[in-house]
């Protein structure tokens, strides 16, 4: 199976510690997040705990805080911290030239509520 990669935005399109949100015509969104060392990920913006926006939360290290109840979700792997249980869709993501990608199938099927 190969992979189509979209472009969604440049490197420098996501502040650093934050997010960008990518619309999608099924809900819930992608959120795709920065960190202080540059590094990007691609998570439903979709806390496992109660929905919040994780594109509003605060970005530290390689996770993010809900902003509704402050759980902390890895932003590698989508899953929060323990003692919380519960993980969120991650997404392939891949960064070249400055450009972040995501998998156009991906983004087109996975996590889309009915």
């Amino acid at each position: 199976m190969s992979q189509e990669w979209q472009v969604i935005c440049r490197v420098d399109d996501i502040p650093v510690l934050g997010a960008r949100v990518v619309a999608r015509a099924a809900k819930p969104d992608v959120a795709i997040f920065r960190n202080s060392e540059n590094k990007v990920f691609a998570l439903l913006d979709k806390c496992p705990h109660k929905g919040g926006p994780l594109s509003q939360g605060i970005v530290f290290g390689e996770r993010v805080a809900c902003p509704l109840h402050n759980w902390n979700i890895e932003l590698p792997t989508g899953c929060a911290i323990s003692p919380d249980e519960g993980c969120t869709q991650k997404f392939s993501l891949k960064v070249e030239a400055d450009q972040v990608y995501l998998d156009a199938n991906e983004l087109s099927t996975l996590a889309v509520e009915a």
